[in-house]
This record gives structure tokens, C-alpha cells and sequence, in this order.
């Protein structure tokens, strides 16, 4: 019997394709695909990750059951390429994985008919979309490059990333590229999103490549042949990405000097939290992780061993099985889980009183703002605001407000507590924020005996715990 998915994490590699190809300035893409592939990734999906209406250089061919049963896509295309063809637009034909089932394989007809419109086979059923994305990458360079020899620029840096569809992109890169100036280099090209199709042929005259993302990039990073640094999450790897930066573009001095200015400027407000009595708290925190294996890794690494937070787990959501993930959150409810629309679902299934904080797509959010960023010393210093902002939020939910209230139900007798049923109480409270253990754990045992008292019993035991919780 086969493994039954709950709650796909990833999208396709025909996704991926178009988010990558879009992204250039002067692609037009179309998709080999019915309308209803276009109207996912093209107009709906779009508007809750990147705030994008729809994208306007993407149209389909608008497969029907006739292409599809009988005919073949061939002359559909044909007519789709004709309507686009535009003096300075570079069209890109990708398969999706309907014209996939039905072997559309179109080299042969644009060899003959448009020499100047590429095809590129997306393996939607074969790939995901990190796979994708960095086929894809690949495939523009080996299709596009000069096949000049690299005409190094010194103190050049150009940046591999992001796509559409990548989580908090503008703020992560912005950061990077502040990092990338204060260490003395020159941003060249961010490839794709800042750039035009014949850009990727410059790619290999930068000095040094900053990989934005560790799911993809990889592969055509490699084929640049050029020296590569991966963008940095907390304090000692940007530390280092600033460092290494300066030795790779001989600006050491520069580097060193910048870095020093970030431990008084951009990193002050973290020393400031961690001085203060805030960081009484980092070490009864507990969080959770899932996300891609960026933000899971940099996460974990900037909060767990550099703050001394809890780390109760860190997910790779390509790779982990979200059934599982499901029951982590569960067994453990963390009090802060960085994760996707699904983590909040599986919070909501359990009434959980974790803070959610999203990491990841699938998923609605708005990050088009630069002052969210997860990377760098920026995102250090956010992040920790952020969670300390949160505390503020839990202690005020436990302030004696003056307001109008019902009145407060007491049980009518003293109940008596099973020592079992105490042994439970105190392992569900332990599972509660550790900042408002106090009150939840006086919460719950004044429910579990108003309980007790309304079927007429005289002690609290484990059947009654597990009834509340």
C-alpha cells in the first residue's frame, strides 16, 4: 500500500520554472499547460506570496481535452508564439506535466519553425521546486552564456537568488547586498530578479558569488567557476561572511572597519536585550522550526546556539514528513513555531496557545517591506525583537485588567488531588510558555476542579485531566 502525503510542502519543478524565468526582465514565458495551471501559479498563488497581482509576462496555451486525447499541443503553440512575438522579448516554452503525460517534446518543431524561442522541459512530475529552480539556473547559463572567457572585475559580487515564491526575499536581500557594501564590493547582478536574460553571460566576470539560498543556486554557482559565499544567518556567520569578503576582494581593511561599525550600530539594540533582563528569558524559551533548509538551518543555529534558546526540533519542510511534523507540534508545543500555513493549521487542530511566526510558503503573507529581514545582523536583531515583543504580549494577557466580568465560579468544597492526577497537571503546565506557567497552571486546576465538584466527586483524578485538556 502506498504512503499517503499530508499537506504537499513543495511545489513542482513547472512551478519553479516559471518563478525562475519571470523573473528576467525580458522573458516572456509560455506555459504548455490548460488554463487552470496558468491561473494557480501565475495569478493566484502569486498574490499571497509575493503581493504580485499576476504575472504579465507568463501566458498559457490553454490545453484542452482535444490537445490532450488526440491532436498533440504542437499547433496550439505554434498560434501562442505567433501572438507574442515582439521586437527585444525573449520567449521560453516550458512543459508542464500535462503536456508532459502526452510526450509534447517541442525541440524539434522551434528548431525547424522559431529558432529563436527556447524549450524547456520542466520535469514537473520528477522534480521539486528547489530541484527545479536549480535546473533551471543551469540551463540558462549553459543555453545563454557567451562562451567568452571570464573577464574578472575585482571587487565585483553578484548574488545567485531569489525566484518569485521565495520566502521574505526583498528584506534577506537587501541585507545581504548592505553587507556585500559595507565589506567593500560592488553589487554587479542579483540573478534572475534584477536582471535580463543575456545577464547570466556576465555572471562569471564578478569576483566573488553570494549563494542567497542553500536549496538552490548551487549549480549554476559551480559552473560559474568563481570563488562562492553562502548568505549568512546570526552573528558569527556574518561575521565571517563580512571577513571572508574582504579577504576574497582584498578590502580587509574595509571589511574589519565595517564590522566594527556593526557591533556599535546595527548589533547595539542585541547587546542592549541581551544586558538587560530580557535575557533572563532566552533560556526557558522554546521554539520550533519548519521551514526550508535556510531558514530551518539559520534559525536553529541563530537561536538555539547562539541565543541558548530550546531547540525542540528544526525541519527541512522539502524533506520532512508532515504527518510527523504534525505530531512533534503536538507532543511538544513549542512556544514559538517559525513554520508554514500547515504549522498554523496543526496548531489551531490542538487550540494551542503557541506564538505562530511565519518561516516559510506555502502560505498568505506580505513581505514586500524591507524591515523583516531573517538574515545578517539585521535579521539577528529582528528576530530577537520580535520574540521579545511577543513575551510583552503573553505577560500583558495575564495583567488584572479592570473590566466587566461574569463572576468568577468557585467549587463549592475543598477538592483533593490524585497523586497521578498531580504527576499530569504538572507535565502539562511544564509544556505551557514558561512565562505564564504560574497562571496557567492555577487556570487549569481551578477548571479541573470545577469539573470535579459539578459530577459530584470529592478528588481530581487523570480521567478528569484528560477530559479538559
Amino acid at each position: 500500500m502506498g504512503k499517503t502525503i499530508r499537506d504537499e510542502s513543495t511545489a513542482s519543478a513547472y512551478w519553479a520554472a516559471v518563478n525562475t524565468f519571470c523573473s528576467l526582465s525580458d522573458v516572456h514565458v509560455i506555459a504548455d499547460a490548460p488554463v487552470g495551471c496558468y491561473n494557480l501559479v501565475g495569478a493566484a498563488v502569486i498574490d499571497y506570496t509575493d503581493a504580485v497581482p499576476y504575472l504579465e509576462n507568463f501566458t498559457p496555451t490553454s490545453l484542452t481535452e482535444k490537445e490532450i486525447a488526440s491532436s498533440g499541443s504542437s499547433e496550439t503553440v505554434a498560434a501562442t508564439i505567433e501572438k507574442l512575438r515582439a521586437p527585444g522579448r525573449q520567449l521560453i516554452l516550458v512543459s508542464s506535466a500535462e503536456s508532459e503525460m502526452i510526450a509534447s517534446d517541442h525541440e524539434g518543431m522551434l528548431k525547424m519553425k522559431y529558432p529563436d524561442v527556447s524549450f524547456f522541459p520542466s520535469n514537473s512530475l520528477g522534480e521539486n521546486e528547489w530541484q527545479g529552480r536549480d535546473r533551471a539556473l543551469t540551463w540558462l547559463f549553459t543555453k545563454y552564456d557567451d562562451g567568452e572567457p571570464a573577464a574578472v572585475v575585482p571587487g565585483t559580487v553578484s548574488i545567485i537568488g531569489p525566484t518569485y515564491g521565495c520566502f521574505n526575499s526583498p528584506s534577506d536581500l537587501a541585507e545581504i547586498k548592505r553587507l556585500i557594501e559595507g565589506a567593500g564590493g560592488t553589487v554587479c547582478h542579483v540573478y534572475p530578479f534584477e536582471s535580463s536574460l543575456h545577464d547570466i553571460a556576465r555572471l562569471k566576470n564578478s569576483d566573488v558569488i553570494v549563494q542567497l539560498y542553500r536549496e538552490f543556486g548551487g549549480g549554476l554557482a559551480e559552473l560559474l567557476g568563481r570563488p562562492v559565499l553562502q548568505a549568512p544567518f546570526g552573528i558569527g556567520e556574518t561575521q565571517e561572511f563580512i571577513l571572508g569578503l574582504g579577504t576574497l576582494l582584498k578590502t580587509g581593511d574595509n571589511a574589519a572597519e565595517f564590522l566594527a561599525r556593526e557591533k556599535k550600530t546595527t548589533l547595539r539594540p542585541l547587546w542592549d536585550l541581551w544586558r538587560g533582563p530580557q535575557s533572563e528569558w532566552f533560556p526557558t524559551i522554546r521554539f520550533a522550526a519548519a521551514a526550508s533548509k535556510t531558514y530551518a538551518l539559520g534559525l536553529r543555529k541563530f537561536l538555539g546556539d547562539e541565543m541558548g534558546m530550546q531547540c525542540l526540533f528544526s525541519l527541512e519542510s522539502a524533506e520532512a514528513d508532515n504527518t510527523a511534523v504534525r505530531e512533534e507540534i503536538r507532543q511538544k508545543q513549542p512556544q514559538f513555531l517559525f513554520g508554514r500555513i500547515v504549522d498554523k493549521i496543526y496548531l489551531a487542530e490542538i487550540d494551542s496557545k503557541s506564538r505562530f511566526i511565519p518561516a516559510g510558503f506555502p502560505g498568505p503573507v506580505v513581505r514586500r517591506a524591507l524591515g523583516t529581514p531573517f538574515m545578517g545582523h539585521s535579521g539577528a536583531v529582528y528576530l530577537l525583537q520580535e520574540i521579545v515583543n511577543a513575551l510583552y504580549d503573553m505577560l500583558f494577557n495575564f495583567l488584572p485588567l479592570n473590566r466587566p466580568s461574569a463572576t468568577v465560579e468557585e467549587p463549592p468544597a475543598k477538592i483533593a488531588w490524585s497523586s497521578e492526577a498531580n504527576a499530569i497537571l504538572n507535565e502539562i503546565v511544564r509544556k505551557a510558555p514558561f512565562i505564564s506557567q504560574i497562571s496557567f497552571g492555577r487556570e487549569l486546576k481551578k477548571k479541573a476542579e470545577l469539573l470535579a465538584a459539578k459530577q459530584g466527586k470529592d478528588t481530581v483524578t487523570p480521567e478528569l485531566l484528560r477530559m479538559l485538556n
